[in-house]
């Protein structure tokens, strides 16, 4: 409302500052303070501008100036300042006829939502997605011990042995995430497409080694969560070479949760006693493609 004797002091709160209007008329009485006795705040800003017509003068500061204070609630932030008068004497320089005051004043904003007022181009899009979108997110693959519970200390294995890989993600803000292994390979170097090399997982979410007959490599299932996938490989070494070091490299990757599986995002294991492929999750004709080699493919 704008700033009358009744009501001497009016505020808006806009975006990045508030904006104070003060009637020189304080206290009600018709007698008119100077504007020169009127201050804003901790650092005693000074009015920006005066209406000598409407007997006004009005402070402009930004929300973090002239001395202000933020406090946050769970819902809101409060910026906090005062409107200091502070009378000098004027004609006689013994007396002064008014009262000093100080006039609270805040600034309430919603923690939860925008609050720009601003015409953004282009479309203005939420704080809050706008950040979730620039979030990396992080993957791992780590070697478990054979309960699952921690990861193992010691990377070596004999043959016969089962390799226990856990893959996860870490969502974040992000919203609910699966996570799926599109493919691993096996290589003799860090070089994933160095030769000779051994697909274990292939065609978006085959466990392929499984098909194997001297294998029972499987995914996990059910998972312990979405975003988490564990998948067992029997241990093997590449015929003809005596090398006891084998890099694993999986490309890891996500769909929403709320998605359901498709032959693109898939976990599938072949089950032996049915001769069948099994996902983790989904109906099992996503993973009929695990068979003919015609899964649509990761790009």
């Amino acid at each position: 409302q704008a700033a009358a004797p009744l009501h001497p002091v009016a505020v808006q709160c806009q975006e990045a500052q508030m904006v104070v209007t003060v009637h020189r008329d304080l206290f009600g009485t018709g007698r008119l303070v100077k504007a020169v006795d009127l201050t804003l705040g901790l650092a005693a800003c000074l009015p920006v501008a005066q209406n000598a017509a409407e007997s006004t003068v009005t402070f402009v500061a930004g929300l973090h100036e002239c001395g202000s204070t933020l406090q946050m609630t769970p819902d809101s932030l409060i910026y906090k300042t005062s409107l200091s008068y502070k009378p000098t004497p004027s004609g006689n320089l013994v007396i002064v006829r008014t009262n000093p005051a100080v006039v609270p004043i805040e600034c309430h904003y919603p923690r939860k939502s925008n609050v720009s007022s601003n015409a953004v181009q282009p479309t203005w899009a939420p704080f809050h997605s706008t950040l979730s979108a620039e979030e990396r997110l992080m993957f791992s693959l780590r070697l478990m011990n054979d309960d699952w519970s921690a990861e193992r200390l010691s990377n070596g294995f004999q043959l016969g042995e089962s390799l226990h890989l856990q893959a996860d993600v870490a969502s974040g803000n992000h919203i609910p995430l699966r996570l799926f292994v599109d493919d691993c390979v096996a290589t003799l170097s860090p070089d994933r497409n160095s030769s000779p090399r051994y697909a274990l997982i292939d065609l978006s979410g085959c466990l392929v080694d499984g098909r194997s007959d001297d294998t029972s490599s499987a995914f996990i299932s059910p998972r312990l969560r979405q975003d988490t996938l564990q998948f067992m490989v029997d241990a093997f070494k590449f015929a003809g070479d005596n090398r006891n070091l084998i890099y694993i490299t999986c490309h890891l990757k996500v769909s929403p949760a709320d998605q359901a599986p498709n032959p693109l995002n898939k976990a599938c294991s072949f089950n032996k006693a049915s001769s069948l492929w099994v996902p983790v999750e989904g109906t099992g004709d996503i993973c009929s493609c695990c068979e003919t080699g015609n899964c649509p493919l990761y790009g």
